[in-house]
């Protein structure tokens, strides 16, 4: 067998854009992406891609491997620039909407971004962030992507270079778009959300974004054809891959470019939509939303970014969604992590569902290998729900590296050939691997670790409680110890007291866990991607100055 080696036959590069292919030939005439009023087929967006991607290559020149950037919404155009851009042999570049020009403008100067595809909501963002480029760097090219009856400044208008429809009516049809020449050759340059840090630009492969985008689909159980509803931002990790995975099922894309619980249920029961996604914030929303009525058909919910509450997902599953509880970063491209769930456990009383529902699980099918390990001795910690250690990762999901940041690279990838996750969390016996918080986030109170996760499960609980984030604050005698910022929900019928919430967590938790501060917000900061920003929290309790033994902060902002 020694003669028998790899050939052009057996070595095409694995890319999923040839999902695309695919579907416009197995789904031609099915319906694809869904916006408004507006609807296409599998053959229509797979013209419209080729249209985009010729125009990219040959009108706008952009040239193999150059950067591509795009700010924009869950619109049709977002949907077709994953598929579109990587046709045309550059890579792609997403940007959140929610982030200030100055970020947007390191983003875009860092990546030394050639075109940049601006949503009509966002075109005075981009703009500014296009002034702020220092001189002598290269300015991208701006496209404006706009709905069908857009409401856009004439002056500002003038300032891009064409519209995206533009880029479809001239594009080529037939045009042969640029297949990788090695599957390791770069896709896309995702950024990271910065919740504990400056934002680093990771760098995914074809190969990991084909690998990732059919696990994620095998993993969560995904038949033929689903409809599936855009809550999470396709610019957060690339929608966790499902951009590509609805192609490679088949599935209906229903775009919206914000949402809040009434129009999720309207689009649910208006378009029989059987998936969706998004972090936990989302499924606060939902089981939030006043005056529903339990679905009559379920849908299934992908939720992660952050450990999910207990009681959320109970309160979500009691609506009829069916929760399924996925792990992943920015650095592996989606799920790589879930809560495989077993039939013996359906048995379980609600709130004991919940709890095993909320760990993050095992790993799924095509990653080779998680662990949880002392990071400072490397091995692997007891298996006994206890032991604390950082979540590490090997696989084909793994960045190629942070761009133009070797070093960074290198403390996150180790020469044992693991990813470092910053994660923290504990091994329980039965193999399921449990986030107790992140590596910067943990508490240590006079020697004790507190995870934040689990005294904002507990608040969580609380009936008048909308949203929880733990922080450390610094004192006196402890070192520090946890403050708790608190959203309420606006159908109280009574706003609890600090005191109140103090005594609930005696109940809850053990007595160091407990929070020695808390603090009442209208609404908790967050990411675009629903992340709580902690790191804002974290400068208001430093700010607050250390607690004393003698007394308990009670503040309301």
């Amino acid at each position: 067998m020694e003669n028998l080696k790899p050939n052009p036959a057996n070595s095409s590069p694995l890319t999923p854009l040839g999902f695309l292919e695919r579907a416009a030939i197995v789904y031609g005439d099915c319906p694809s992406v869904v916006y408004n009023d507006t609807s296409y087929t599998w053959s229509e967006t797979h013209q419209r891609c080729l249209r985009v991607a010729s125009s990219i290559a040959v009108s706008l020149g952009i040239k193999s491997g150059q950067v591509v950037s795009v700010v924009a919404a869950n619109v049709p155009a977002m949907y077709e620039l994953h598929f579109a851009v990587p046709m045309a042999g550059a890579i792609l570049n997403n940007i959140n909407t929610r982030l200030d020009a100055h970020t947007v403008s390191v983003m875009l100067g860092h990546s030394e971004s050639k075109l940049v595809f601006v949503d009509q909501l966002s075109q005075n963002l981009v703009l500014d962030a296009i002034s702020m480029l220092p001189l002598n760097t290269p300015i991208p090219l701006p496209v404006l992507i706009t709905d069908s009856a857009p409401d856009v400044d004439d002056q500002l208008h003038d300032r891009f270079l064409c519209s995206y429809e533009d880029l479809v009516t001239n594009g080529d049809p037939g045009f042969r778009w640029v297949r990788p020449k090695s599957e390791w050759d770069p896709i896309v340059l995702n950024y990271t959300s910065g919740t504990t840090s400056s934002p680093k630009g990771v760098v995914h492969c074809h190969r990991g974004a084909f690998i990732v985008a059919l696990d994620s689909l095998i993993d969560w159980g995904v038949p033929k054809q689903p409809v599936y509803l855009w809550t999470l931002p396709m610019f957060h990790s690339n929608g966790w891959s499902y951009p590509w995975g609805m192609a490679a099922v088949g599935g209906t894309n229903v775009c919206l470019r914000k949402f809040d619980g009434p129009t999720i249920f309207h689009l649910i029961r208006r378009h029989s939509v059987t998936h969706m996604g998004g972090a936990p914030v989302v499924l606060n929303m939902l089981s939030n939303t006043p005056d529903v009525e339990p679905l009559k058909n379920p849908v299934h919910i992908m939720t992660g970014g952050a450990p999910p509450p207990a009681p959320v997902l109970h309160r979500t599953e009691s609506l009829g969604f069916i929760v399924c509880h996925g792990y992943g970063l920015t650095e592996v491209m989606g799920v790589v992590v879930s809560c495989a769930w077993k039939h013996e456990w359906n048995r379980l009383p609600a709130t004991e569902r919940a709890r095993l529902k909320s760990r993050q699980g095992v790993r799924t099918t095509a990653t080779a290998e998680i662990d949880i390990v002392d990071p400072n001795t490397g091995m692997s910690v007891k298996r006994d729900g206890m032991s604390l250690g950082e979540i590490v990762v090997r696989g084909g999901c793994v960045m190629l590296g942070y761009l133009k940041d070797s070093e960074a690279t290198e403390r996150c990838i180790n020469s044992k050939g693991w990813l470092y996750t910053g994660d923290v969390g504990v091994m329980h016996s039965d193999g399921y691997m449990e986030i107790k918080d992140r590596s910067k986030d943990v508490i240590i109170s006079g020697g004790e670790n507190v995870s934040s996760v689990e005294v904002e499960s507990a608040l969580y609980a609380h009936p008048a409680v909308h949203e929880a984030a733990v922080v450390a604050r610094p004192d006196e005698f402890w070192g520090e110890t946890p403050c708790a910022f608190l959203s309420l929900k606006n159908g109280a019928t009574r706003k609890p007291t600090e005191e109140e919430i103090f005594e609930y967590c005696r109940r809850k938790l053990p007595h160091y866990m407990v929070p020695k501060s808390v603090v009442f917000k209208e609404e908790l900061p967050k990411t675009s991607t629903g992340k709580i920003q902690k790191f804002v929290l974290k400068e208001i309790a430093k700010a607050m100055g250390s607690s004393t033994l003698a007394g308990v902060s009670r503040s309301r902002m």
